[in-house]
């Protein structure tokens, strides 16, 4: 009599451990986010050292390793190099665009990018991340680490459930991203910042200031205004870099693999697995009779 599995508790106990180290993650990063709302702190802008931007500090980065160490099993090594990257190229455009006329961001598409290619959890991680390493550069974006968060989220939601695998629809669920996260963004802009950091994007908040709008009322339109078409090109984008990909790169992400995020992944594989090789004759199955080919033995051999 054979003993039973020990194996298979252990990889039922996995999976659910994982889950909650990710729900634990989010709530990290959704009681952060609340705190900053609900306090207001102003001091938060004084960099790293002030207690506000601390406990901000604190609470974001733990929601990010608890959600970084969830995925961590399932993430290839190329995904792991990929996040710094990520992080960088968020960094540097995010900077660069938010100084300039430009009523944009551009500061998500490393954060889009991973979500695409390993899951909302480990998007959500990069978005979150990434504003904690940039506000080391710049304090004002710490409390924004939240909505950054809830960007990769979504974006790994829409990949999952077949948005990037027509083109036409990644700006469509980039544009309904960007409606959440201006939601999101707008009362940390308001209670925390009384305006946004961005040259165009406090402009268009001093517009509608100036028609008689209250300041939440005014950042939450700005926020409406530019967050959608900026999350529209920014998925845009992700979907010209994901295909661009070769295809055998893009097997080597499970999540890609597993939830078939592109056009053309998972049938073009299956197709070349099981069709027969050219110049080869399938053998019949067993118990049919093969039909005689012309020309050959059987064909024309007398009958009777």
């Amino acid at each position: 009599m054979s003993s039973p599995s020990l194996t298979l508790p252990s990889q039922e106990r996995i999976p659910a451990r994982r889950r909650l180290l990710e729900i634990l993650g989010a709530l990290a990063i959704a009681a952060t986010y609340i705190y900053l709302v609900l306090n207001q702190p102003a001091d938060i802008t004084g960099g790293p050292g002030s207690a506000s931007a601390l406990i901000a500090l604190t609470g974001f980065l733990a929601g990010a390793v608890l959600l970084i160490v969830a995925v961590l099993p399932t993430l290839p090594a190329s995904t792991l190099v990929l996040i710094p990257v990520a992080l960088v190229l968020n960094i540097v455009l995010g900077q660069f665009v938010g100084s300039t006329l430009v009523p944009f961001y551009l500061d998500a598409i490393g954060t889009v990018l991973i979500a695409v290619l390993a899951g909302p959890a480990a998007g959500a991680a990069t978005g979150a991340l990434s504003s904690i390493v940039w506000s080391f550069f710049n304090p004002t974006v710490l409390p924004f680490a939240a909505g950054a968060a809830l960007i990769g989220c979504l974006a790994g939601l829409a990949a999952r459930y077949g948005l990037f695998r027509r083109f036409y629809l990644a700006p469509v669920a980039g544009f309904v991203t960007g409606i959440i996260a201006g939601v999101v963004s707008a009362p940390v802009a308001a209670f925390v910042f009384g305006g946004t950091s961005g040259v165009a994007t406090g402009a268009i908040v001093s517009a509608f200031r100036a028609m008689g709008d209250t300041l939440l009322a005014a950042i939450t339109k700005q926020a409406l205004i530019s967050d959608p078409m900026d999350k529209a090109i920014v998925f845009t984008i992700v979907a010209i870099l994901a295909y661009a990909l070769p295809r055998r790169a893009r097997q080597q992400f499970p999540f890609i693999r597993r939830h078939r995020v592109l056009a053309g992944n998972t049938p073009a594989a299956n197709a070349r697995v099981d069709a027969p090789a050219e110049g080869t004759v399938q053998a019949p199955a067993q118990g049919t009779a093969q039909a005689p080919v012309p020309g050959t033995a059987r064909d024309t051999a007398p009958k009777g």
